[in-house]
């Protein structure tokens, strides 16, 4: 594989997915790395990744609080089968079904699971597991069939490139021969099961261990002059990225093997944005410049030369440092935040606009553990006493979804808090509540307090409410047009700020 060391990524998709960055379909994604000393909590990462318009994310493993928090997150995520599990599930279909109940069933459908990734590049880096790979593949999805999961969550197999021995020119790709009754076995699964190729594809590695064969500019996406672009002796087709070139390799690996219609997801492609004295290429200029244009090049929702109409749905490697990760330099730092929530670097998510994660505000947001009955308590009181304006989280309003106490408590809280704070207001709801500086807001459903909106709310009430709202009956109060409000004019004025 072009990393020196590996990490643990998987991915798959339902076939007719589309992506909220890109209603076309691509989407891009990101991993969250473990290996990292001081790891936000997990309702954290949560209010993270909605703060930054992360659609989908991949884990390393099947951490249980984890996929508790992203539950009615809407957030897309795939859990992965350690290296360590593999044997282990590969050897026994009750391991396996035991597993797919305890790591996926469990938290279904509240949490969003839509693929298994069983191990990370285990054929180049546990190579003793292979024998059992397949067999492991096979077990989880006849769990998924028994739990009638089978077709929300796909199960494939991330590899690195180091299985296709010579990547350039694509066209003459094929994979190491010493692997050929596995892959065949695999490849017959993933088109059996129509599921997805994933691939760890990493120009980073590709440049720095090229020799100077290839020029920066083709491996972060920059433009290549006329007299430097890269083209492929026998198919003509011009690759403006090496990005393109692995993904292209792979499809053509995959027809020397006589399959076809087998999509490619890369499950990591990234760039360190800090090296050694001996790792020049891993700098901040080096890793924006990828990153960005990497989103740029899968939002525009085409394919490589060979399957331009097939889009590179992505995830970038990865959301956080991992400082602890063995290794140089550079594998200590891909992440594209830090784990205060703030941009290592300015990216753009297409669409979603720009991840900055530098908000001066201050949120108040419900407790992920929080009792159910005292949430909804504190969610009557703050639409009702409270006079929160409670219009966003109506159904067919921009807050509404995810339809989950948590979250409309969360809206709630947090419009009471930036009205009532300077007049004594608290966020504490009985103990439901804490505040964070990782803005909540998520797609059109912005919070107030926050830097995407020039309004206090970023979103106008039809009515007001009524002080004498009783708890459990305020949403229906939203429903009358010509109610009257009765309160003095101060905190009508804040009701509206």
């Amino acid at each position: 594989m072009y990393r020196l060391i590996s990490s643990l990524e998987n991915f798959s998709v339902k076939e007719t997915e589309i992506g909220i960055t890109n209603v076309l379909g691509a989407f891009v994604g990101v991993n969250i790395g473990t290996d990292v000393s001081n790891l936000p909590s997990d309702t954290d990462i949560v209010a993270i990744l909605k703060a930054h318009q992360f659609t989908h994310v991949r884990l390393y493993n099947a951490d249980a609080q984890l996929l508790k928090a992203l539950s009615g997150s809407g957030i897309e995520v795939m859990v992965g089968v350690t290296n360590e599990e593999v044997l282990g599930i590969g050897e026994s279909a009750a391991t396996a079904a035991a597993w797919v109940n305890k790591n996926v069933a469990a938290y279904m459908p509240s949490t969003n699971i839509t693929a298994i990734g069983v191990g990370s590049e285990v054929l180049t880096v546990v190579p003793n597991a292979a024998s059992v790979l397949v067999s492991a593949m096979n077990y989880l999805h006849k769990a998924l069939v028994a739990a009638n999961l089978n077709f929300q969550v796909k199960v494939s197999t991330p590899h690195s490139m180091d299985i296709i021995p010579k990547a350039f020119p694509p066209s003459t790709a094929t994979f190491d021969s010493s692997w050929n009754s596995t892959l065949y076995q695999i490849l017959q699964f993933l088109k059996n099961t129509n599921s997805y190729y994933m691939l760890n594809a990493y120009p980073y590695y590709g440049y720095t261990e090229g020799d100077g064969i290839f020029p920066i500019d083709y491996a972060i996406f920059r433009p290549l002059p006329s007299v430097k672009q890269i083209v492929d002796p026998n198919t003509l087709f011009h690759y403006s990225s090496m990005f393109d070139a692995m993904v292209d390799a792979t499809y053509y690996a995959m027809e020397a093997a006589n399959f076809s219609g087998i999509p490619v997801v890369v499950t990591e492609a990234g760039w360190p944005w800090l090296g050694g004295a001996k790792e020049p290429d891993a700098n901040l200029e080096n890793a924006e410049t990828f990153n960005n244009n990497l989103i740029r090049r899968v939002l525009n929702n085409s394919g490589p030369p060979s399957h331009p109409t097939l889009p590179i749905n992505t995830y970038i490697y990865e959301l956080f440092n991992e400082d602890n990760r063995p290794g140089p330099i550079s594998e200590k730092n891909w992440g594209v935040l830090f784990t205060n929530g703030t941009s290592v670097y300015p990216l753009t998510l297409g669409t979603s606009g720009q991840i900055t994660g530098n908000s001066s505000s201050v949120f108040c947001v419900a407790k992920s553990d929080a009792d159910s009955d005292k949430l909804q308590d504190g969610l009557n009181w703050a639409c009702g006493q409270g006079r929160a304006n409670c219009s966003a989280i109506q159904s067919g309003r921009p807050c509404y979804n995810p339809n989950t106490l948590e979250n409309h408590a969360s809206y709630a809280y947090n419009d009471y808090y930036q009205k009532m704070q300077s007049a004594g207001g608290t966020c504490d709801f009985d103990g439901t509540a804490t505040t964070t500086n990782v803005d909540p807001s998520y797609g059109n459903c912005i919070f107030a307090g926050s830097s995407n909106s020039s309004t206090h709310g970023g979103f106008m009430p039809p009515s007001a409410f009524s002080p004498e709202v009783a708890p459990g009956s305020w949403s229906s109060y939203l429903q009358v047009s010509n109610f009257q409000l009765l309160m003095p004019a101060a905190l009508l004025a804040l009701v509206f700020v």
